[in-house]
């Protein structure tokens, strides 16, 4: 009994400090993850998150820069792809097409080689081909696993997608791998075929009880199907565990907007079990932050109770929208649009008031407070950061060549339509609704990220320029010990009175 348990729970998959630069761009940053035995675990973020190059390097098809993949505590980051024992399903299924469904899913098997339990006169040991009859009976069985028993001798192209998707999985699990990867494998399919398939899936995997590794971008795919969830942007992972964990309690802003609708805001944590937001003071749950630290916090539509009567914010109904079992209705209170989720609905223009309880708010750490960069002056009053010149007001006797850290504000740094108007170029790449403003995230094409607080509304992929205010550059000297890293806290002490980031 105890072999069977260490066996079902062990690691199968470790990840430990894998990056994978491409062109100066880093596409994976310094990944750790363990990934048990059987375990249903999805990969999920936007386009560019990095979540199919970190599949495409557990499969051996791209090498990591640097970092090590262990399976089964072997060290596999160099192994090709053919000598580990992993199957990968892919988004466009790679169905031979001048072969039926039963010599699709018996190519693998006819290529492999098992091992006899025989040596050879030099004491190699000794492999053989399986029999017709030894394939037959593979084929037949995932055949029937997947529910295509009938399907044995139909041409490929006479199927519809679901049925080609299952014979590109019976393909990939027939022969017998640990791990089997997907690479958003329903992403052809329509709404309809791909709801049913999330379920088949699901039931393969109990069925089965190999280990999946599954990448998509849709939310819903991840919370239907998976034991565990990686949630990742910007080649880092953002926060791993199960479904119900992400959704109830979000790591950051941005899995809280990711996962699921959300009203994400701005708040201060008064003491342990109450924060303040919207000018209000609210109990919560959460507790372990500094007195008046400043965080973001997150509402769930469906955990803010509405009366015509009393409650802690007074409001106005902006808009309202049946969905089917609820009314989804937009609420402007205090300098924030709530979404709230009700079974009864209030009219455009109702004075409401909204009430919050405890376990409605979960409170996280921001993820940075301020912009924070290492630079270098050029002129008496010119730095060099992020590949542009930014003017600055050098109060402090700064010379050329001096190594210097730059401070800017969220709200202190203006996107423009035209690049050709900033100092520097960057795509857009995250943009964040918090109610009064949005926080964009933009990276520069050395690969450095501004977070931006602005009332405009950005597109993820626009280009823009980046301006700054000579002003609103805070430059310090760089001490010996600083890096990138450094904490912002320690950063915004320094600081001059006023420039802190902005609450909205």
């Amino acid at each position: 009994m105890a072999t069977v348990t260490r066996e079902k729970f062990d690691n199968i998959i470790e990840i430990k400090n894998v990056t994978k630069v491409f062109d100066g761009i880093t596409a994976v940053d310094n990944v750790n993850l363990a990934v048990r035995r059987g375990e249903f675990v999805t990969l999920l973020g936007p386009s560019g998150c990095g979540k199919t190059t970190l599949l495409r390097m557990i499969a051996g098809f791209e090498m990591p820069t640097s970092g090590t993949i262990l399976l089964e505590k072997q060290d596999v980051t160099t192994v090709p792809p053919h000598l580990r024992p992993i199957n990968t399903v892919f988004q466009k299924y790679a169905l031979f097409p001048h072969l039926n469904v039963f010599k699709n899913i018996a190519f693998g098997l006819k290529l492999k080689k098992i091992p006899t339990g025989e040596v050879d006169k030099k004491g190699r040991p000794v492999y053989r081909k399986f029999t017709k009859d030894e394939i037959a009976e593979k084929v037949e069985r995932v055949l029937k696993l997947v529910n295509l028993e009938a399907y044995g001798y139909r041409d490929i192209t006479g199927l519809s997608g679901g049925q080609q998707q299952r014979v590109a999985i019976a393909r990939a699990i027939v022969c017998e791998p640990k791990v089997l990867l997907l690479d958003e494998p329903l992403g052809a399919l329509d709404l309809k075929m791909r709801k049913e398939m999330q379920s088949e899936l699901a039931a393969m995997h109990r069925n089965i009880g190999i280990t999946f590794i599954y990448v998509t971008h849709d939310q819903e795919e991840a919370l239907t199907m998976s034991d565990k969830v990686v949630v990742m942007t910007d080649g880092a992972v953002q926060q791993y565990g199960t479904p119900k964990k992400i959704y109830d309690e979000p790591a950051n802003a941005f899995v809280a907007d990711f996962i699921g609708e959300s009203n994400i805001l701005s708040g201060i944590m008064k003491e342990d079990f109450l924060v303040e937001f919207c000018g209000v003071q609210f109990k919560c749950l959460d507790k372990g932050f500094a007195r008046d630290e400043k965080v973001d916090l997150v509402v769930r539509p469906e955990d803010i109770a509405i009366s015509a009567k009393k409650g802690a914010l007074g409001g106005e109904v902006v808009s309202t929208v049946f969905k089917g079992t609820y009314y989804e209705m937009e609420i402007v209170a205090g300098d924030y649009q709530f979404t709230v989720q009700n079974t009864t609905e209030y009219g455009v223009g109702s004075k409401v008031w909204l009430t919050i309880e405890p376990d409605g708010i979960h409170i996280m750490k921001k993820l940075k407070t301020v912009n924070s960069f290492v630079g270098e002056v050029l002129s008496e009053n010119t730095v060099e950061i992020c590949g542009g010149e930014f003017e600055f007001e050098n109060t402090d006797g700064f010379e050329r060549g001096d190594e210097v850290r730059v401070l800017v504000p969220f709200d202190k740094v203006e996107l423009t339509d035209d690049e050709d108007d900033g100092v520097i170029g960057a795509n857009v790449t995250q943009t964040l609704y918090k109610g009064s403003y949005y926080q964009v995230q933009v990276y520069t094409d050395d690969d450095q990220d501004f977070l931006v607080d602005t009332v405009d509304e950005w597109d993820i992929g626009d280009r823009v320029g980046i301006k700054i205010n000579p002003k609103d550059l805070t430059v310090t000297r760089k001490a010996k010990t600083d890096n990138a890293e450094t904490d912002n806290a320690s950063q915004l002490d320094n600081m001059p009175e006023g420039e802190e980031e902005s609450d909205e």
